[in-house]
């Protein structure tokens, strides 16, 4: 595993232990709804973690960027399918996702390699 990746899972393990010690009801369900949302259901889990990805990008979101390259490699994306999904974010983003692409690319990379 890279060091991109590596340092990522550590420090958003550690983070959302930290703000669980201490989360109040809603900020649980609100953890809970995120998961369950990607779950399978009418959609697929890989085409939900596409539409997170595109979403991220689009709101230039680096860890959520990242988070959703992650679930999009485990859900078994091929790289031509993600340069789909990079092409919609910039389209619908504009050119502002450009330094968010490139990131991506580089974490899509990394993720490959392992």
């Amino acid at each position: 595993m890279g060091k991109l990746i590596e340092e990522f899972d550590a420090y958003r393990s550690k983070m959302n232990g930290r703000i669980m010690e201490t989360a109040n009801t809603n900020i649980k369900r609100f953890f809970a709804l995120d998961t369950t949302s990607y779950a399978e259901g009418a959609l697929d889990v890989k085409t939900k973690e596409m539409l997170g990805l595109v979403a991220s990008m689009v709101l230039r979101c680096d860890d959520c960027i990242k988070y959703h390259l992650g679930k999009c490699f485990d859900a078994g994306v091929k790289s031509d399918e993600l340069n789909e999904v990079f092409m919609i974010a910039n389209l619908v983003g504009g050119s502002i996702v450009i330094p968010h692409y490139r990131r991506a690319v580089e974490y899509w990379d990394e993720l490959n390699e392992a």
